[in-house]
Order: C-alpha cells, then structure tokens, then sequence
C-alpha cells in the first residue's frame, strides 16, 4: 500500500460524515473513492463534492481496490458494516459506539478477529492537541503517579427530544467519551463505577428515559480516581475541561476560546467564553486521527483505540447506568 494514496469508501453522508470526507480530501495519502448513505441524494451531493461517486454498499465493499472505510453513518448500522468490512477485508475506521448493546458488539469484534483487520473506533478526545499534550506530560512523569483524574464535559444546550429517544442515553452517546479519557488518563482500568444522573435542564428528558446531568467516580484496583461531570445545559458554550493530580504536581487542559484576547478594567477581567459548537472545539482532533488511523495501517499497526477500547467504554457506559438506577456502585 505504500507509494500509494489509500483508496477510502464512506458510509454517512450526515454531519460527522461531512467532517471525515473533508480531511479524506485533504489528506496526501487519502483518497475518497465512494459515499454510501441511504439517503442518496446527500449521498451523491457529499461524492459530487469531492470528486468521488455514490453507490451501494455491496458495489463499494466489492471493489477490491478499495483499502479502508470509515463508518460514520447512524449508531444502529455501525456493527452490521463493520463486518461487512471486515470480510470483505478492508481496514475500518467507525464512529463511536460499535453498537449499543454489549452483546452485539463482542459478537462484532469476533468477526474482526476472525478476518484480521484493523478497526480504529472514534474516540477522537484522545487526539485533541491539548489533551494529547497533557497526556504526554503524564506519561514523561512530569506529575508522579496519577491519584485523581477530573473531567468536566457539557454540552451548550439540550439536542432535540427525538435525538435522545434514539441515542442510547447521556451514559452511552455523551459520556462514554469521557469513561474513554478516564481509563486512557488513569493509565488503569476501573474496577468499579458509581453514578448519580438526574433531570435538572428539561423533564421531557425523563420522558423518554434519559438524564440530561449526571456524575461518575470511577475507581481502579490500586486506589486511583476519576470524576466526570456531565450537563446538556452549559449557556456560556461546550465545556471540555480535564485536570490530573499526580504525587508530585497537577496538569490541567482548559476550554478553547474564540481568541486568547483579555480585557483587565477597573471593573472587572474579562475573557471570551469557550467555542460554542463541538465540530468547532475538536476540528483538529478529527483530522489528527484520520491522520493517525492511515499512519498505523499504512505501517501494519493496529491503529489505537481499537475495538478492544470500543468494548470497554460501553461495558463503563452501561456500568454507570446501571449504578444510576439503582443507586448503589457496580463492580467489574
């Protein structure tokens, strides 16, 4: 495959599928071949734009110069076309989660096994300059050992009613990001979860069995912590926030603002709030692991996260649901 540019067939032609067939267009050693989507005039709009074609899954997954997909299509498809790809041999980049239900995604991820090609999933946080940098510093020892991990993640607003009927809860579409940074700070798995969730922003939300605020603490076997904290209402903008106390010091990743300007009067110290808009806030960190997904298959690495990451952030998710029902920790 080297020498050669990747030859790609996406699947989602929605708001995330726009984002990845952008830097598939930018990247050197890319190239966007087909677009799928059910919805086939969004289909042949997003191929007309960069120069690729609209067709079916079986015509697309049957071109043998086809290397990769990238699954960005709806939650409730990713699974089915991850083993499609995976059989027809092809190295598979999907958005988070795999599936909602733990079951189909181990079932899932023995077929990868079976085939033997690379799955990449979509926690694209971990690719974030910032938080990349503060992992860095972790890693070099630059704060000792880590004890307590602390994520604030909140959203600037409720997404539509019908969104959350579908989207598996807050534990499993929202914070299922941040169960991923927790292990990947703490540099440990959790041992056990407990959760407070309840409905402070609308009850509508209660309606169709969600929460729109909850609290995590995460514990691994040697005694490390991590908190998050999660919110569908955050009126000054996307909140994403990660400080990590460590034995010898503490790091910490602050907000992303339109600009680093600040107003100092006799009144008062003024700066911008934080970027409105989570395409806005992670525009780097999607490109970056494009960039890192083509980079290990392109040097026969199993890119990272991998599905094994992808299995246990649902197996957290549905941890902490649980402990939110029933008020008690859950151990695992």
């Amino acid at each position: 495959m080297m020498g050669k540019p990747m030859r790609f067939c996406q699947f989602g032609a929605g708001r995330i599928g726009h984002i990845h067939a952008d830097n598939l267009s930018r990247h050197p050693d890319a190239e966007l071949v087909y677009v799928v989507d059910v919805v086939a005039d969004a289909a042949a709009a997003l191929a007309d734009r960069y120069g690729a074609r609209s067709v079916s899954p079986d015509q697309a997954l049957a071109d043998a110069s086809i290397d990769a997909v990238v699954i960005a299509s709806s939650t409730d498809t990713h699974a089915d076309l991850v083993e499609a790809a995976a059989r027809a041999g092809k190295a598979i980049f999907c958005e988070k989660p795999i599936d909602l239900s733990a079951q189909r995604v181990d079932d899932c991820l023995r077929v990868v096994d079976d085939c033997g090609v690379p799955l990449f999933v979509g926690f694209n946080r971990r690719f974030d300059p910032s938080f990349a940098a503060l992992k860095d510093r972790i890693d070099d020892g630059d704060i000792g050992d880590v004890e307590i991990v602390s994520i604030t993640s909140r959203d600037p607003g409720l997404p539509p009613i019908s969104y959350l009927e579908t989207s598996g809860g807050m534990f499993r579409d929202m914070m299922i990001h941040d169960l991923d940074m927790a292990r990947w700070l703490m540099g440990e798995e959790p041992v056990q979860v407990f959760a407070y969730g309840g409905c402070l922003v609308d009850p509508a939300v209660a309606e169709v069995g969600d929460v729109d605020t909850a609290v995590v603490v995460l514990k691994t076997a040697s005694g490390r912590m991590a908190q998050i904290n999660n919110s569908r209402r955050a009126v000054y903008g996307y909140d994403q926030r990660v400080e990590v106390l460590g034995s010898l010091g503490m790091v910490r990743a602050e907000n992303r603002t339109p600009t680093a300007v600040e107003v100092a009067t006799e009144q008062a110290t003024r700066v911008d709030n934080p970027l409105h808009f989570f395409l806005e806030r992670y525009t780097d960190a999607y490109r970056l692991e494009l960039a890192a997904f083509i980079d290990a298959v392109r040097a026969g690495r199993n890119p990272a996260p991998g599905g094994e990451d992808g299995r246990i952030g649902l197996r957290l998710a549905d941890a902490a649901l649980q402990s939110h029902l029933s008020g008690q920790p859950v151990d695992l």
